[in-house]
């Protein structure tokens, strides 16, 4: 298991990524000697000081007693050492004591963290993307009273949109906020809220969907900030219960209600899903980070097991390492591959999501719209994948608690279920950026892969597969339900041109046979 591994890794796709060629020049500060020393601090602090608790946290877990959650000693001090070191806020803009820096650094470094105790960055990751929708959306008194000690981690943040009755179908929510005078209440229920309380920070902000008229769906929500706590006193947030988990047992499922609640407008009134979304958009592109931290600790872990493990070989000879054996190799590829083209679509995402800020680039934005789902859900099943494979390599061993492995399945298993699961991601990339978006991101995608792949026939024959695909999912509007049973397979036909492009970049010219041959699969269940 290295961490100074997974830094060597991420500077070579980095390198390798033309988006951050150009980033480069358009962020002067942030050279390869800079980043290098930021990605190396970090791994130092993810396995000297992070590392430790995850195997605490999966055990202990979080506690709810008397209306309060607490969690496994060390894991306060953790947080507080992670925003005094300046991780919390690296991109947050520096008005609010941020440290400015691109996206992408950002992305490169948290899959370090992730990695290393996901239980207590899923606190983490919350606060940062609050940071940034306060620092849009919020009124300039309450943005500047809450940026600076979300980043300092002095406070903390959670998102609130789940109800009993309305989970991924947000126009049925019934959560409600009142204007009285010069004031909001809050009122309702909220359910699934990860560190929805905790005993890291002083003081808790909630940012909470809520209906505020009358008009259906999610016209008549906005967006507001609950204060678990104002001067001192509570503010009518009470937690009701948190939720036993398969994993992430360190980080507080919470079921809450709003009695009364004093609330704080973000953004306008009835816009409240929009101006959730510049926080909702981070947290998707965090899920793709995390997937990327488990996947690279299990593939790690396999391949040093299996350049350890001794088994079989000629009976009159010692046993060799399980690596030599043909279908060991096999499954070693196939979950490095799928680890290393996946660090190399975060870098890439993320470098366009800067590109696209700095120059205001439309058709660059289209293109990370395009993106986002497939980092999302692709990363998401990684986290997952790659341990449940790396399993497999271990045999019983990796069944055990002795290996971290299992602990890494079960933490993951989440990921493509929050933030908007599978289903929701792939009618979003079907019914949003193929037909609303008329295919804009696609055609960014498909000009710079070809452009890219040069004189490469498989690949140049998969984007052409692929772009004829996309013309018969568009010719399917007209029969939408068969459209959207095909939506799955469209969006896993997406990914896998996004890997063939993306493993062709980073020379992993083994992988396009295979990544053809699944692309092929999904294409004809689109028929």
């Amino acid at each position: 298991m290295s961490y100074k591994d997974q830094v060597a890794r991420t500077l070579v796709i980095l390198a390798r990524t033309p988006g951050w060629q150009t980033l480069k020049s358009l962020s002067p500060d942030c050279d390869d000697e800079t980043v290098q020393a930021i990605l190396e601090a970090a791994a130092d602090f993810a396995e000297g000081v992070l590392a430790p608790l995850d195997p605490v946290g999966d055990k202990i877990g979080a506690h709810y007693a008397d209306g309060r959650v607490s969690l496994p000693e060390g894991f306060a001090e953790a947080f507080k050492q992670f925003a005094e070191s300046g991780w919390l806020g690296m991109d947050v803009i520096g008005t609010y004591g941020g440290q400015a820096l691109p996206l992408t650094v950002q992305a490169a470094a948290f899959p370090l963290f992730d990695r290393a105790c996901t239980s207590l960055m899923m606190a983490a990751t919350s606060t940062r993307a609050a940071a940034h929708l306060l620092s849009e959306a919020a009124d300039p008194a309450t943005a500047s009273e809450w940026v600076p000690n979300l980043v300092s981690g002095q406070w903390a943040a959670n998102i609130c949109i789940s109800e009993p009755d309305a989970g991924s179908d947000v126009g049925r929510l019934r959560t409600r906020a009142e204007a009285r005078g010069d004031e909001w209440i809050v009122n309702g229920n909220k359910i699934w809220i990860s560190f929805g309380d905790h005993d890291l920070a002083e003081r808790i902000g909630h940012c909470v969907l809520a209906r505020t008229n009358e008009k259906p769906g999610t016209r008549g929500i906005s967006l507001f900030l609950v204060p678990n706590m104002i001067d001192g006193a509570s503010n009518g947030v009470v937690i009701e219960r948190i939720e036993e988990k398969l994993g992430l047992h360190a980080s507080p499922t919470c079921a809450m209600r709003f009695e009364e609640a004093k609330a704080v407008l973000l953004g306008e009134e009835g816009r409240g899903l929009p101006e959730l979304f510049a926080m909702i958009e981070l947290m998707r592109l965090a899920t793709g980070c995390q997937g990327l931290g488990l996947a690279s600790a299990a593939a790690d872990i396999a391949e040093a097991y299996a350049a350890e493990r001794r088994q079989g070989g000629a009976p009159d000879q010692p046993p060799v390492t399980i690596d030599q054996h043909p279908d060991v190799r096999r499954q070693l590829d196939e979950i490095r591959a799928s680890t290393e083209i996946l660090r190399a679509a975060v870098l890439e995402l993320a470098t366009a999501m800067d590109i696209a800020r700095i120059t205001g680039d439309a058709a660059l934005a289209d293109y990370t719209g395009w993106m986002l789902p497939l980092i999302k859900n692709f990363g998401a099943e990684a986290g997952f994948d790659v341990p449940n494979r790396a399993i497999q390599i271990l045999g019983g061993a990796g069944y055990t608690q002795e290996w971290p492995l299992e602990r890494h399945l079960r933490d993951a298993r989440v990921f493509s279920i929050y933030e908007g699961t599978t289903g929701m991601q792939a009618l979003d990339f079907l019914t949003r950026r193929l037909w609303r978006d008329e295919g804009k991101g696609l055609s960014v995608f498909m000009d710079r892969a070809r452009q890219e792949a040069g004189e490469s026939p498989a690949l140049l024959a998969l984007l052409d597969e692929f772009e004829a695909l996309g013309t018969h999912m568009r010719a399917m509007q007209a029969d939408t339900d068969a459209a959207l049973y095909r939506a799955d397979a469209y969006m896993r036909a997406a990914w896998m041109a996004v890997s063939a492009a993306l493993a062709y970049r980073i020379g992993d010219t083994d992988a396009l046979p295979r990544l053809s041959a699944r692309f092929a699969y999904h294409a004809a269940c689109c028929a």
